[in-house]
């Protein structure tokens, strides 16, 4: 069986939609009832035994750094693309450590971090089963297989989140996808994403992690943000002015 042996934690991002936070905060740092979001997924990391942690970082890069020492095994990978492309540049820049890794999203909450576990099928990410209608990324599984997913999302599905396992195989494949697109296509305005689930679809046969809605808090947005921590409320009666 697969085992995880690092993580790739995506951190570069302007984070425009956490807007007035995120003017002098990057968006995983910003804290949400008094702890940073990167904080969780580090913990959580480190809870179960995944110490090799590699942090992609280019708004406001130099607040990251002390992270490197309060966390054995961090290290930063600067994407100096993070202005000008989209989160395809932080997944080709730390191309490299990709093979078995957990990659995820360093602007979530993790609640419940037995799903950063490091054992591991196939490749995939961590989902939950949603019947009700949502306009997130939807994927359809077919004995343990997703045979599509849909971007505008739709309803009696796998809702796709954050976290996603890779084994070798499949991150050597995923690492070379990355490098057609990024420098032979040019192809710089998709999310890293998209490459298996989109661009070369038949080339992986990906899996899913389930999960429990409640495991877990992606905040994409100032509103989700208050939502989670009314003390944020203040931020938003001077973003109205």
């Amino acid at each position: 069986m697969p085992k995880v042996e690092r993580a790739i934690i995506m951190a570069a991002g302007l984070g425009k939609r956490m807007h007035p936070v995120t003017l002098t905060t990057p968006k995983p740092l910003v804290k949400v009832n008094g702890k940073r979001m990167i904080d969780t997924v580090i913990e959580g990391l480190h809870k179960n035994g995944i110490s090799e942690i590699y942090i992609v970082v280019g708004y406001l890069k130099e607040q990251f750094a002390p992270l490197v020492t309060e966390y054995p095994g961090v290290r930063l990978i600067e994407n100096p693309y993070y202005d000008t492309c989209n989160n395809i540049a932080s997944l080709y820049v730390a191309r490299d450590r990709i093979e078995n890794a957990i990659i995820l999203d360093g602007d979530q909450i993790i609640y419940n971090p037995d799903i950063l576990a490091p054992e591991f099928e196939r490749s995939g990410y961590n989902s939950v089963w949603t019947d009700e209608e949502t306009d997130e990324w939807l994927q359809t599984v077919v004995d343990g297989i997703v045979t599509s997913c849909s971007r505008t999302g739709g309803k009696g599905g796998w809702q796709l989140y954050s976290i996603s396992r890779w084994t070798a195989e499949d991150g050597k494949k995923l690492k070379r996808h990355l490098e057609i697109e990024f420098e032979q296509k040019q192809n710089r305005q998709i999310y890293w994403d998209d490459v298996a689930l989109f661009c070369y679809p038949e080339e992986y046969q990906l899996g899913i992690r389930p999960m429990n809605k409640d495991d877990i808090i992606e905040v994409d947005n100032f509103s989700e943000l208050v939502a989670v921590d009314s003390s944020y409320k203040k931020s938003m009666r001077r973003k109205d002015k």
